[in-house]
């Protein structure tokens, strides 16, 4: 009797702790269940947001696309501006500058009106005054440099007339005469010179070759031209080689 009450006992305490553990899983199924949905429903929350976030980061990245795009042509539409703006600037100036020179040529041309009126002369014959001036200085010019042509021929007719006289002359040149020496032969001692008549250069003419300040020889003009001329190194004045580039002054050169 003692076993079977027992046993109900033990029978009866398997049933209410199997009770007991029952409603701790159901509470706890029902707490997991709940916290499912609750981490559902924040899932699609975060998705919901992730996805707008995306859209907005899209969309972000096209407005600085095109601010970027509006920045560039903004900054080359200045750019433009500035250098037209330097364009138009220079040219004012110019305009300026024009418009001095205009008003001066003016001024001029009102002084130039007034000296007319007070000569007593008319524009016409001003203008012809000055044609004959201009044909007057032209013709000075002509006959200055044929008396400079003639005064050459001269001084060497008078050379060749003291010459064929027999008299003992010196043939002084220009002191202001330099030149170089542009070709030697050392076999014949005969150079050409860079020099000629129209610098002053006269046959007989005798002129020091120097290098470096130091005298090399002493040649005389045999021949002449326009701006050459031809001489030979005298015996007895040759101290060393005569080289091409060699300066060559007047050993006697004029007074005046």
């Amino acid at each position: 009797m003692l076993i079977r009450i027992s046993l109900i006992v033990a029978i009866v305490a398997g049933l209410a702790i199997g009770a007991l553990n029952f409603i701790v899983v159901r509470d706890k199924i029902t707490t997991l269940q709940t916290d499912l949905a609750n981490t559902k429903t924040t899932l699609a929350t975060t998705q919901s947001e992730l996805a707008k976030t995306k859209s907005d980061l899209t969309k972000t990245k096209t407005d600085l696309a095109e601010t970027k795009k509006t920045l560039e042509a903004t900054s080359a539409e200045r750019d433009k501006a500035v250098a037209d703006d330097a364009l138009q600037t220079k040219r004012a100036e110019q305009l300026s500058d024009e418009l001095a020179k205009t008003k001066k040529d003016r001024d001029d041309a009102q002084a130039d009106l007034a000296a007319y009126k007070i000569s007593g002369f008319t524009a016409e014959q001003v203008a012809n005054l000055g044609k004959t001036l201009k044909q007057t200085q032209d013709g000075l010019a002509a006959m200055q440099s044929e008396n400079k042509i003639l005064a050459r021929k001269i001084d060497r007719l008078s050379y060749e007339l003291a010459k064929y006289e027999g008299s003992n002359i010196v043939v002084y040149l220009p002191a202001t005469l330099s030149g170089k020496i542009l070709v030697s032969d050392p076999k014949w001692d005969f150079v050409v010179l860079n020099i000629g008549e129209e610098q002053g250069v006269k046959t007989d003419g005798e002129l020091l070759v120097n290098r470096g300040g130091k005298l090399v020889a002493k040649v005389i003009v045999r021949s002449i031209q326009k701006d050459r001329a031809i001489a030979n190194v005298m015996p007895g004045w040759k101290l060393g080689e005569v080289l091409e580039g060699d300066q060559v002054i007047p050993a006697h050169p004029a007074s005046s």
